[in-house]
């Protein structure tokens, strides 16, 4: 029995990388019965370090095989979403287009997950991440005074793709619900890593945000908005910005420099970096966490990867989890009356073709035909 406020929900997802299978796991995490079909022969899988393919069953399926086509589009049939993350072009090439799905299943919901899109200049072309943010103005205003940096794949890949996935499916079927007819979502990285930069865009039209980075309120310009070095070598993270979380900083710090008080005048904003680094400084990550932390200060020491699901508030609330022996981050967001949960461990490749198959109403001979020989186990 899946739990979330998603059970009962049905997605077929076509394995690939990067966001679509953190859009899987968001959907299966909240409850949908997600069906990941693999290629068959593409590999074992099932490595319990592969987080992002928690809580799914696979079905391999050689997908150059008419068989496998039609049980492709069979499981479309009955299911109320997919999510596919291949250039444009490959599904329509395998048989699997939206024009033939949506013919089978008129209320299908058909995610569309691409770095540049299914349209434009770019649509053909290979890229990264970094690739699909950096035409957004995202990758330009991240990073050092020197050089942009790339957030990880946090903005294009997972950010701007996945969670817009996500949404842009559930979107779709709840309209679908409603009116009985289904419809493409055309998810772009580069669309959505775009849409996150709406409040940037904003503050550069007031005239309030500059293109040199390291010169603004939120990208470290900012004296009372940066990461600071402890004596320790470690770092602490401060965003006092309202005058009152800013007057509790230099309470905090023992600061009563008078320069301090003008705050928002960018002018003095490198002096007065300078200075609080040096304040900063004379104490560790820990001294100063005690000091200041779980204050309105706006505070929180900069943790790693391992030292993060231990820290007391992580842990009050349970943000990691131990899965198989690999840490890793609980289901969000939560829900009082029907939470989340991790559904299961990452499959191993076609572990479950007979199980999932038979759910989803394929008869013993259409499984024992797509196996190729008797009925798989699983």
């Amino acid at each position: 029995m899946r739990q979330g406020p998603l059970s009962g929900l049905k997605i077929v997802e076509f394995a690939g990388i990067g966001p679509g299978p953190f859009c899987g796991m968001l959907l299966s995490d909240l409850g949908a019965d997600v069906v990941r079909v693999d290629r068959k022969g593409g590999g074992r899988g099932g490595s319990p370090t592969d987080i992002t393919s928690r809580g799914r069953r696979s079905v391999a399926l050689d997908l150059k095989t008419p068989e496998a086509v039609e049980a492709c589009l069979k499981l479309m049939s009955k299911a109320d979403g997919i999510v596919e993350g291949f250039r444009p072009g490959v599904m329509e090439r395998l048989g699997l287009g939206p024009d033939v799905a949506l013919k089978r299943n008129p209320r299908l919901v058909y995610g569309r997950m691409t770095g540049w899109g299914q349209t434009g200049p770019y649509a053909h072309a290979a890229g990264h991440d970094m690739n699909y943010i950096a035409i957004t103005g995202a990758l330009h205003a991240i990073g050092t005074s020197d050089k942009p940096v790339p957030p990880l794949n946090l903005v294009g890949d997972f950010g701007g793709g996945a969670l817009y996935l996500a949404f842009g499916v559930l979107a779709g079927i709840i309209q679908a619900r409603e009116t009985g007819k289904g419809q493409v979502v055309d998810c772009a990285m580069s669309d959505g890593a775009a849409s996150l930069m709406a409040m940037f865009y904003g503050m550069k039209a007031a005239g309030v945000w500059t293109e040199q980075r390291r010169s603004n309120l939120l990208d470290g310009g900012a004296h009372f908005y940066d990461t600071y070095q402890c004596s320790d070598g470690k770092w602490v993270s401060i965003g006092s910005i309202e005058p009152q979380f800013y007057a509790l900083l230099l309470e905090k710090t023992g600061i009563t420099d008078p320069d301090f008080q003008r705050q928002m005048d960018r002018g003095a904003w490198p002096e007065l970096h300078e200075k609080l680094a040096k304040v900063i400084a004379t104490k560790t990550r820990d001294e100063w966490t005690a000091i200041m932390g779980g204050t309105d200060v706006c505070f929180a020491p900069v943790l790693d990867l391992d030292e993060a699901p231990k820290h007391p508030h992580n842990a009050a609330r349970q943000t990691f989890v131990e899965v198989g022996g690999v840490t890793q981050p609980a289901p969000a967001p939560r829900f009082s009356a029907t939470p989340g949960a991790i559904q299961g461990p990452p499959p191993s490749i076609g572990a479950h073709n007979r199980e999932a198959l038979a759910d989803w109403g394929f008869s013993e001979a259409e499984i024992a035909e797509l196996s190729g020989a008797a009925p798989v186990a699983g």
